[in-house]
């Protein structure tokens, strides 16, 4: 078997509803443009505030990997 490498890229994705929703897009815009990806590690969950504390944003952030072609 050939051995593999593969880069790994941060994305922070944002949802009005949860973080599920929020790392959910994030990992499925990237597939839009790139191929193989491989594995979607979430690093840290915020959340955006408004001016009365209330949840405005929910935000994943999240390592993704990809088999690097170069």
């Amino acid at each position: 078997m050939a051995e593999s490498v593969y880069k790994v890229i941060e994305l922070i994705g944002t949802s009005k509803d949860s973080w599920e929703k929020a790392a959910k897009s994030a990992v499925e815009r990237a597939g839009e443009s790139l191929r193989d990806l491989r594995v979607a590690e979430i690093v840290k969950l915020d959340m955006q505030l408004d001016e009365e504390g209330k949840v405005e944003t929910y935000r994943a952030k999240l390592k993704v990997s990809f088999k690097f072609e170069g």
